[in-house]
């Protein structure tokens, strides 16, 4: 049962504010293509004035207040916003539901990691003070040194739409604990939950201006805030054409940024795994409108190029014919419905560019071997069925760039020299995975592999205290883990002189 679309403003310095230009984007609810609510649209204007709310926040009480208070301070106000998640799952999970077209289910799966991701990162800003004035070994015994890690100060994060409340969290949750002011600037096709969690800050005291969300379209909101003096750091996720313009902007500055970018991830079978078990780890890899973990940023794309052997013909021919049977039982629906598994797609731009994607590959000589069209029983939404294309030519569009939608690309190989040739073919580097009974072949394999992620016999699983990020043009820096904490401190070395004799390469003139 869907659930009323709430009507808020920008949350600038703890307030609901309206957009100085009183802009609103509407919100259009893919499953059905009508418009259900609208949301702010920020603009330069909002910007500054949540840039100047959070360096005020930053450094008030000379900090005191919380950039250098005790961790368990921010920590308190951490497991108090995730305690109202927990509390809200059921409304914060439709409304995720409705915004971007997630299954509810997995929706729902989301807010628990939201939760915990808030919960983890409390944890680890208790513990950042006892890690303050570590000591450094000197090989001169009149000096003594230390390292402090300390906020770096005002950070803009720029999130995307396939988990709008959960990729907000992974740089929401560790800014805060480091100490940081910040301003979300969420993709303005799944923005609800984000200002969802607006509330809750509200509603547990978070300081004024300590988390400022700015909605609103990205040449408006996100470029004026990559590009704004006053922010020490950009943290983004998103493509990466998008991603360079980020990084040229900031620097202009020297600004430091971290980049969670596009993918294009393989997944390598053998002939030696049980089958049954390899095409349900496909489907979970490739099979999904909003699947973050491989998908094209890290967390975008469901584009992925899966490789069999072809040195048994008839390994590859019974694997996709399994492939084709699993995704026909794929239930495709409102994501609201019961038992959905595969919902539309965010937007009308992104599906009309999914379907290019598909009509190009069968233009440029590839097999549409499943799907690639509407679903027959719905007329309306965002829908295309799970898509498995076949005759892949390595020069082929739909093989080299992300296509961030439910297709998914077999090609056969011959060697394990060949497999990895393949796979590392890309300008990506995010996620990649190989499934295998031959545990020292996937070691082999797992270490040739061209990217930040490899799983070993599974799909996609993500924990909030492992790193999470990519190489090549998959963006660099990672998230989550201890990894996720560090990308928002900045390390400071102090060095204290112990020895009563004069210290300098000049003499004192009272020694002359």
């Amino acid at each position: 049962m869907a659930v009323a679309m709430p009507t808020r403003m920008l949350f600038i310095d703890g307030e609901w504010k309206e957009p100085v230009l009183k802009k609103r984007i509407p919100i259009i609810n893919p499953a059905t293509e009508g418009v259900i609510g609208d949301i702010p649209a920020a603009t330069a204007e909002d910007v500054e004035l949540a840039v100047d709310a959070a360096r005020r926040a930053f450094v008030r009480n000379k900090g005191e207040d919380w950039a250098s208070a005790p961790g368990a301070v921010r920590a308190k106000y951490l497991r108090a916003i995730a305690a109202k998640i927990t509390e809200r799952k059921p409304q914060l999970a439709k409304l995720e539901a409705m915004d971007c077209g997630k299954p509810l289910e997995e929706a729902a799966w989301d807010m628990d990691d939201v939760a915990g991701c808030f919960e983890y990162y409390a944890d680890l800003a208790e513990g950042l003070d006892a890690k303050q004035n570590t000591p450094i070994s000197l090989p001169m015994d009149t000096f003594k040194s230390y390292v402090r890690k300390e906020p770096i100060g005002v950070v803009g994060l720029i999130t995307p739409w396939n988990y709008p409340l959960l990729m907000a969290t992974w740089k929401v949750a560790p800014a805060l604990a480091a100490g940081c002011a910040a301003i979300l600037k969420p993709s303005e096709l799944a923005s609800v939950t984000c200002l969802e969690l607006a509330d809750i800050c509200q509603e547990v005291g978070l300081p004024a201006g300590v988390l400022n969300i700015l909605t609103g379209l990205g040449p408006e909101a996100g470029a004026p805030l990559a590009s704004h003096p006053h922010v020490d750091k950009i943290a983004f996720t998103g493509s990466s054409a998008t991603g360079s313009k980020v990084m040229a902007a900031a620097a202009q500055l020297l600004k430091p940024v971290s980049l969670e970018l596009g993918g294009k991830s393989p997944i390598v079978v053998f002939e030696d795994v049980d089958l049954d078990k390899a095409d349900g780890q496909l489907g979970n890899y490739g099979m999904n409108a909003h699947t973050a973990s491989i998908r094209k940023c890290s967390l975008m794309t469901v584009q992925y190029s899966s490789l069999a052997p072809n040195r048994e013909e008839s390994i590859a021919a019974e694997f996709l014919d399994r492939l084709v049977k699993w995704s026909k039982n794929i239930k495709i629906s409102d994501p609201l419905e019961d038992g959905c598994r595969l919902g539309p797609i965010v937007s009308a731009g992104q599906y009309e560019k999914i379907l290019k994607f598909i009509a190009t590959a069968k233009s440029e000589g590839a097999t549409i071997l499943f799907g690639g069209d509407r679903p027959k029983h719905l007329r309306k939404g965002f829908f295309i069925e799970p898509t498995i294309i076949t005759d892949v030519d390595r020069s082929m569009q739909i093989w080299r760039e992300e296509v961030f939608g439910p297709v998914l690309c077999v090609k056969t190989f011959s060697t394990e020299e060949e497999a990895i040739e393949l796979a590392n073919d890309t300008q990506y580097g995010l996620g990649s995975a190989v499934l295998s009974n031959d545990l020292e072949r996937c070691e082999r394999i797992s270490r040739a592999f061209q990217a930040g992620i490899v799983w070993i016999n599974c799909a996609q699983p993500t924990f909030t205290q492992a790193p999470w990020g990519g190489s090549k043009r998959s963006g660099f820096g990672r998230e989550l883990g201890e990894w996720g904490l560090e990308n928002y401190l900045s390390v400071k070395q102090v060095t204290r002189y112990i020895s009563n004799d004069p210290w300098g390469w000049y003499q004192s003139p009272s020694r002359l």
